[in-house]
């Protein structure tokens, strides 16, 4: 038994009359986290986890009906028993797991198993079903200890600094930047954060989570800016992506260097948390589908790929 459905606007649980992660406004709304491919705005109402509140706020607009519970407080909605639990994604990020008649099936949202100190670690859920992404679901993408890169975002900085240029790393402004901010080591030199990174840094400030102050632009070596970002004089661009892993990305960006560090599960992650569920059917909804089926195909699962609209851009 299925609890939940593909329709138009996206996943539904017909027990609780409620979508997970909607593709357009729907009455009621269960979302995942505040990234832009998984919180639509327009939706009568919202539930979300506590600690990604005030981003899905920022996100949606102060106007939005949401209501927030603390990850594992579960809820009744219809006839479905429904809880959230940390993804590991970014702060805030859910798996939802939906239960009915002692059915379970989990939505997993964009997550990663790797250690992150600005967000809750994922919570690996026992159930019947799990709905998985799959952004990074091929067997190159395997990602080094995040020490590896941020020894290397520290040496190019330092080079950087030696020859007189301002630093400029990309890294999407929700999620990614404040990681990368938490990790440096600020006594190399002075750091600017962009507007619209400040803009969710604040949020992350308000659930606890050390990310230092935005500082200002004007003498700063390092600047943290959403890819796009223009800055005048002499500069080293880099961008921080698990889509660094592939050869020639970084010159049809026409960057520098580029630094391999994800917010998603790379190959062997995706197996390890798939397994640790003991699901018996798998849906796979978005990024690299096809081979992550097959994998588990022909290892006995019942697994298929769904429709999905998330890109996982936010990678």
């Amino acid at each position: 038994m299925a609890l939940l459905e593909v329709r138009p606007d996206g996943l539904y649980c017909a027990a609780g009359d409620f979508y997970v992660d909607p593709w357009g406004p729907v009455a009621r709304a269960v979302i995942t986290h505040a990234h832009s491919d998984h919180a639509c705005p327009g939706s009568a109402s919202y539930l979300t986890a506590a600690a990604g509140g005030a981003l899905l706020r920022a996100r949606i607009g102060d106007d939005a009906a949401i209501q927030t519970v603390p990850y594992g407080g579960p809820l009744t909605i219809g006839d479905a028993k429904v809880s959230l639990h940390p993804a590991g994604h970014i702060l805030g990020s859910s798996q939802v797991r939906i239960e009915l008649a002692g059915e379970v099936w989990v939505v997993s949202g964009d997550y990663k198993l790797a250690a992150d100190p600005t967000c809750a670690p994922f919570e690996p859920l026992r159930c019947h079903g799990f709905v998985t992404e799959s952004t990074f679901g091929l067997p190159i993408f395997r990602w080094a200890p995040e020490a590896d890169a941020v020894a290397a975002i520290h040496d190019w900085w330092r080079g950087n600094i030696a020859a007189k240029k301002t630093s400029v790393l990309y890294a999407y402004p929700l999620g990614k930047a404040q990681r990368v901010l938490a990790m440096l080591d600020l006594s190399i030199g002075a750091v600017w954060a962009h507007d619209s990174v400040e803009r969710y840094s604040a949020a992350y400030r308000e659930q606890g989570i050390a990310i230092p102050p935005q500082g200002t632009r004007e003498g700063a070596s390092l600047i943290v800016a959403p890819p796009g970002y223009e800055h005048r004089g002499r500069v080293s661009t880099a961008l921080v992506s698990g889509w660094m892993r592939i050869r020639g990305t970084r010159r049809r960006r026409s960057l520098d260097r580029g630094f391999v560090l994800s917010d998603h599960a790379d190959w062997p992650e995706l197996l390890r948390a798939i397994d640790a569920t003991n699901a018996e059917t798998v849906w796979v909804t978005h990024g690299f589908r096809a081979p992550l089926v097959r994998w588990l195909q022909e290892r006995g699962r019942d697994a298929i790929a769904t429709e999905g609209r998330w890109e996982g851009g936010e990678s």
